[in-house]
């Protein structure tokens, strides 16, 4: 089957820092870097020279000290010397070299991309070939790496993260500026936006090639004018430092130490001391890679969705398109509790399954650790985007996100130290405390407009946000012990990672109301989410511009709802076999929210999807009823 990519791109801008990547995304046939051979194939080349020299280590000994060497009569070196074969020797690893490079030419030549209006093609391979292509529409973020030799060189690596696994499209290498300004277009082309207004954003000014590449090298990894980011949250970095020492690792550590010794002082066996060395290193490689890793660590919100980025020696920084987050988790580990430190990490619909991302810490962490006032001014770039386009409709200016979002943000604000139910929270009985005897009173939930949230735990606090337009599904269970207590669990599924968005222990009818509510909400919610066109909102508010679609309309049993891209039908089928009425939206960040047997109950009504009185379940109350 051949892929037709549709219609041409919009004309790139001639002006500003696109300009760089407009000849990279006219629809045609591009290469990379011509300098990718040698950053690819280079570590085989210094495998070979480090083996070259280990065996001329006994020759440069000698010949800066005369008869200080050891005579090695295995040497090859000596041996090729010796026989007078050292011309045949040089000349083989000429034509090896020769070989070498020539297959590298050849891969380069046979490795192209193309952009086009909808597409991110890439193909390679000289005997087996390969082709990759990702949707515009389906981008979860654009990653540019720079470890430390491809700096040096003035190139970069340019991944375009997909949902799914195994899925992601690498440009390996690009030159610096043309992959910082390709990464620039393709977020243009992917946004829906009429117009790039390169014309305001300052150029480039070069100072000589030299110059160039020793400000690339020594650049902070966040240049606030260069990305137009309008607000910033970045991390303390002796706040790092301590809390990686007050981590769960460095528990673990101290009492693998503390066992050795007391077996040491027991039995009196030194031996065992040798097993404690290998932990150590492991330990201290580990500590030196995290903490590199996350040196500078940067939030940025830019008007292209949240930009990430961190490193020190190798440099990594990531742009994730508004509405590709599918949970929000806002944690708190006890040794934390004192200072008042917390983490956010999220869920994507992207996994780099091949291991080609060495990113994978940008997949999940937003803030690896910050106070509750960092947390807040996180939350405050990161959910606009999710939680704002449910509130105030799709055709809403950007401000006016961030103003629905307020009230999403003051609740989580609120809530972190919160129990009982105060906040509005709807927690645990009393008897929950069977299941959860000391988070029984924080255990709850409650919805702010745009998302449901869920408070856990009181030893290690957490506040889970889901936004509704990204729910998958919602299932409610009981196990044996839960009915006897008349408990039940509810988890709010999204696609996979670090964040659970499962609460239990909850009284059953209010689980039961949990389920109803929030499926009932999400297809609401997902008719107005248009964050996969984030920037056509900018045309709606423009001079000109086409009046925007009326806001308010919700999907009604038996009929359909349609934007573009999403389809709603609504109505409920019951357990009998109609097939499942749901809201369906791309696997790109928005959501599937299905209305099955599982988020629905046995005997679901089918208009209302509410659960008669004489179901096995007990009524289940109707969204929005009075508790």
């Amino acid at each position: 089957m051949t892929f037709r990519p549709g219609p041409p791109p919009p004309a790139p801008p001639t002006h500003g820092n696109a300009a760089a990547a407009a000849p990279l995304t006219d629809g045609e046939w591009h290469r990379l870097h011509p300098l990718t051979p040698l950053l690819k194939g280079g570590i085989f080349l210094i495998v070979v020279l480090g083996y070259v020299l280990n065996s001329l280590r006994d020759q440069l000994v000698e010949f800066f000290i005369p008869g200080g060497g050891p005579q090695d009569d295995g040497d090859p070196v000596r041996y090729v010397y010796e026989h007078g074969v050292v011309g045949w020797v040089v000349l083989g690893i000429v034509v090896l070299l020769v070989v070498l490079i020539g297959l590298f030419y050849l891969s380069w030549r046979m490795h192209e991309f193309r952009v086009t209006g909808e597409i991110v093609e890439v193909r390679s391979g000289v005997l087996f070939r390969t082709n990759r292509k990702a949707r515009l529409d389906r981008i979860q973020g654009i990653n540019i790496s720079r470890p430390l030799v491809p700096r040096i060189f003035g190139t970069a690596k340019l991944e375009i993260a997909q949902a799914g696994n195994d899925a992601n499209v690498q440009l390996a290498y690009l030159g610096t500026k043309a992959a910082d300004d390709l990464r620039q277009r393709i977020l243009v082309l992917a946004s829906g936006a009429k117009d790039d207004d390169a014309g305001t954003w300052p150029g480039r000014v070069s100072n000589g090639a030299l110059q160039d590449r020793v400000d690339e090298v020594f650049s902070p990894e966040l240049d606030p004018a260069a990305v137009h980011a309008t607000r910033i949250v970045k991390v303390h970095p002796g706040r790092l430092i301590a809390s990686m020492l007050l981590s769960g690792t460095t528990v673990f550590i101290l009492l693998a130490v503390a066992a050795m010794v007391v077996s040491v002082a027991l039995t009196g066996e030194y031996g065992i001391l040798f097993g404690l060395f290998p932990a150590v290193i492991g330990a201290g490689g580990y500590y030196v890679r995290k903490f590199s890793r996350s040196l500078q660590y940067t939030i940025a919100e830019t008007r292209d969705g949240i930009r990430i980025g961190f490193g020190l020696v190798s440099t990594s920084n990531e742009t994730l398109p508004p509405g590709r987050i599918h949970a929000v988790s806002v944690a708190q580990p006890l040794l934390w509790r004192p200072f008042g430190w917390w983490d956010v990490r999220i869920n994507r619909a992207s996994n780099a399954g091949n291991g080609a991302s060495n990113n994978q810490q940008v997949s999940s962490i937003v803030l690896p650790v910050g106070t509750a006032r960092d947390v807040r001014e996180v939350l405050d770039i990161i959910l606009p985007g999710l939680v704002g386009t449910a509130v105030v409709g799709p055709s809403a200016s950007q401000e006016q996100l961030r103003e629905g979002s307020s009230e999403a943000v003051d609740v989580v604000d609120d809530s972190l130290t919160t129990t009982g139910d105060r906040g509005g929270f709807v927690h645990s009985p009393r008897r929950g405390a069977w299941l959860r005897p000391f988070a029984f009173r924080r255990n709850g939930y409650r919805f702010v407009p745009g998302a449901v949230l869920l408070r856990l735990g009181a030893v290690w606090r957490s506040l889970v946000i889901v936004p509704l337009p990204r729910v998958q599904s919602v299932k409610v269970s009981q196990g044996p012990v839960e009915r006897a207590l008349r408990l039940a669990s509810v988890h709010v599924q999204t696609v996979q990672g670090p964040v659970s968005a499962s609460v239990g222990a909850l009284d059953a009818l209010d689980a039961q109301r949990l389920w109803s509510e929030t499926a009932a909400r999400a297809v609401e919610a997902a008719a107005a989410d248009t964050s996969h066109r984030w920037r056509e909102r900018e045309a709606r508010h423009r001079p000109g511009a086409h009046a925007a679609a009326p806001q308010g309309l919700a999907p009604t049993a038996g009929a359909g709802w349609a934007d573009g891209r999403t389809t709603v039908a609504a109505g409920w089928a019951d357990i009998g076999g109609s097939a499942p009425a749901q809201h369906e939206s791309d696997a790109d960040g928005s959501a599937r929210a299905e209305a099955d047997a599982t988020t629905r109950g046995p005997g679901a009504h089918p208009a209302t999807g509410t659960v008669p009185p004489d179901s096995p379940w007990g009524a289940v109350p109707p969204p929005g009823a009075a508790r």
